[in-house]
């Protein structure tokens, strides 16, 4: 896991956030980058097997 910009990324949020405090993901070539979208201009990279253990995670809770 690392933090770096995200100017280029094309960056999506969940379709049930409903106010302007929302974490926002951007698909990159080994993995995710997240960001919340209070504060943009930060963003942590996950590589592809902890971000599919993530989302594995989330699914089976």
């Amino acid at each position: 896991m690392s933090q770096t910009g995200s100017a280029e990324r094309v960056w999506r949020k969940s379709t049930r956030c409903e106010s302007q405090h929302c974490v926002e993901v951007a698909q990159v070539d080994n993995g995710a980058a997240v960001r919340d979208s209070v504060d943009p201009e930060r963003s942590l990279l996950f590589g592809a097997s902890a971000w599919r253990a993530f989302v594995d995670g989330l699914r089976a809770a």
